[in-house]
């Protein structure tokens, strides 16, 4: 028995076994398959000891794991594999074709020789085994002491069939629903690396993995959609790899779709909507009539629509809407009697549905009379009823217009003395414009003969049939009313400029006698302003400036004199608060002045020192007057 990771010259089984040397073929049964006419490849997975042939010298079979000592001058690579047709073997590493040279040998009995291998020569080497009936492959991992190594695919399968498959880690899986999925994460490393599996980041429990690395995801369904990922690490490091699943469900037709309801709300009522189904729609519209036809469809990932008509790429005037997932004929007579279809495709299938159009003819029917003009004297008249017809269906004249319209013959009705009957004139002006007035009109009673003379009756006649109408009546009767408005309100506003104080005042709708009415009943006459801008008395002011006083100095560069500066009212000419006239500019209240060279010799006016200016050095000293000159 052999310890579970045992090393001899450079060379470690990641196998666990017992047995001194087992064979294990993967598809055939090794005891009688041999002798079968004809066999699917299969590689035997030899689990035994490496076999030593020197110190530098390492042979092995695949299903094991090469670990690379400094010392190892060459690794042989066995792949044995029985079949009939005997199977083609080839050799492929990281999922790449061996490309073989003077270091990477391929030996008449297709084992694979590395020469002085290097760390370049880390990865997993396949052995593919192939015929006519199918295939087999094994891989083998060649790996350093140290960081784990992860056989790891960059390949994409799409199954729409099969209920189960099997990927590497480091595939992108797309499915269908419901197969059973199989990601393998073939590790190797010494010492041997724990494997952890993620989904979306998120680690996984022991119950949803197999042994030696292998994850089963069982019946999947859209939650199982994610990235699964695959760590191995021991005691150097570790490594990850990740297969991206995706979950495919093909096109289905759904019983609805919400998108035509909203685009069907906002169409003109001359417009036709229908789902397409797999067996077929049928739908009558009239003719000049817009249609919307939904392919109501559901898929995972979201199917793409072809719109087709009788077979062929529609290529006459037509809108699609909501993705493509409504098309929208605005004229169904530019198109003849045919089928519409809808061909949903995504990954895992496609999915046709139709509808048929059929465009209706409208005509001109006159079955029917129109009611008699007249119930009495001589001008009744009746036509016959020109109606547009659709399906049996009365629908407007306008359907018919490109139609030629039949004869119509009027036929006369009700050619008899009309019964006596009051007449009446329109009614007078209104008397008043409010206030209330009044109007007349005139009434009297005649009779209309068959013939279309009116014959003057008496009063009497006209009574027996009907009330005598009014000839007097009451009118304008609403209030007079006008705008009235109370006295101007105090002005009030900044002092910031002439007339920009605002004053207000009420302004109310009364009747004639004072008393106040709703606003709405004047509203028909102008109103007068409520707000105009005005001059307040504080706006009244203006800045008042002295005399300046005497120059405190005759020359040089010290004199200045001053003056008084005061915000005064313009009528009263009283001091008020400066910022009264705040809007208008300061005058200045003190300014220099004589400010001229001093003459030698001459002294300066003011203060409590003399001052004797030099010309020449341009500077002042201070002196006593009684020294005399500076």
């Amino acid at each position: 028995e052999y310890p579970f990771h045992r090393r001899v010259s450079g060379f470690t089984s990641s196998l666990r076994t017992s047995s001194a040397e087992t064979f294990i073929p993967t598809s055939v049964d090794l005891a009688n398959g041999l002798h079968r006419p004809h066999q699917k490849p299969a590689i035997l997975r030899k689990i035994s000891a490496a076999q030593q042939l020197s110190a530098s010298e390492v042979v092995t079979h695949l299903g094991q794991t090469v670990v690379l000592a400094s010392g190892t001058l060459s690794v042989l690579l066995h792949c044995e594999a029985v079949g009939n047709p005997k199977p083609t073997i080839s050799w492929a590493k990281n999922g790449e074709e061996v490309k073989y040279n003077d270091r990477l040998l391929l030996q008449p009995d297709d084992s694979l020789q590395i020469l002085a291998p290097v760390e370049a020569d880390v990865g997993f080497y396949a052995c593919n085994a192939s015929n006519t009936l199918g295939s087999d492959s094994v891989s083998i991992a060649v790996t350093l002491a140290g960081k784990p190594l992860i056989k790891a695919s960059r390949a994409t399968m799409i199954n729409t069939e099969s209920p189960a498959v099997t990927v590497d880690i480091g595939s992108m899986l797309k499915t269908i629903q419901k197969a059973n999925v199989s990601i393998n994460c073939q590790v190797a490393g010494v010492p041997e690396a724990k494997v952890t599996w993620f989904k979306n980041k998120v680690k996984l429990s022991s119950t949803h993995h197999l042994h030696n690395g292998l994850l089963l995801i069982a019946n999947v369904s859209l939650s199982d959609q994610g990235l699964y990922s695959c760590k191995a690490s021991n005691l150097h490091g570790e490594v990850t790899e990740s297969s991206q699943l995706l979950v495919l469900e093909p096109p289905r037709p759904l019983p609805y779709l919400e998108d035509l309801t909203a685009v069907l709300s906002s169409a003109g009522p001359s417009t036709h909507s229908v789902l397409t189904s797999p067996s077929g729609t049928k739908l009558t519209v009239s003719p000049g009539s817009s249609a919307l036809i939904g392919c109501a469809v559901d898929g995972h990932p979201t199917p793409n629509i072809t719109w087709l008509y009788s077979g062929e790429p529609l290529s006459r005037q037509h809108q699609l809407l909501a993705a493509g997932r409504i098309l929208h004929i605005l004229n169904v007579s530019d198109f003849t009697d045919g089928e519409f279809s809808c061909l949903a495709q995504n990954e895992a299938g496609s999915l046709t549905q139709g509808v048929t159009l059929a465009i209706q003819e409208y005509r001109w029917s006159v079955d029917k009379l129109t009611a008699c003009s007249a119930s009495c004297g001589h001008r009744g008249l009746q036509l016959p009823q020109l109606r547009c017809l659709l399906d049996g269906a009365e629908v407007n004249t306008s359907y018919c217009r490109e139609t030629p319209k039949p004869s119509l013959q009027p036929l006369a009705c009700n050619r008899r003395d009309c019964p006596s009957r009051w007449m009446v004139t329109s009614w007078s002006p209104c008397t008043r414009s409010c206030g209330g007035g009044l109007q007349t009109r005139r009434v009297t009673c005649q009779r209309l003969t068959a013939k279309g003379s009116s014959v003057p009756m008496s009063n009497e006649a006209c009574a027996q049939v009907s009330k005598h109408p009014v000839d007097t009546q009451s009118c304008n009767r609403q209030p007079c009313v006008e705008w009235a408005a109370s006295s101007w309100g105090q002005c009030n506003g900044p002092c910031i400029g002439p007339r920009l104080a605002v004053q207000h005042r009420q302004i109310f709708c009364q009747t004639k006698d004072g008393t106040s009415v709703s606003s709405d009943q004047c509203s028909s006459l102008p109103r007068p302003l409520s707000t105009q801008n005005c001059w307040t008395d504080a706006c009244g002011v203006h800045w008042r400036v002295s005399l300046w006083t005497v120059c405190t100095a005759t020359c040089g560069n010290y004199g200045f004199q001053s003056r008084r500066v005061d915000c005064v009212h313009v009528r009263t000419n009283k001091p008020v608060m400066e910022h009264h006239c705040s809007w208008r500019p300061r005058p200045a209240n003190w300014q220099r002045c004589n400010i001229t060279p001093c003459e030698f010799g001459t002294w300066p006016r003011g203060g409590e020192a003399e001052w004797c200016g030099n010309r020449r050095e341009g500077r002042a000293v201070s002196q006593k007057r009684s020294t005399g000159p500076c």
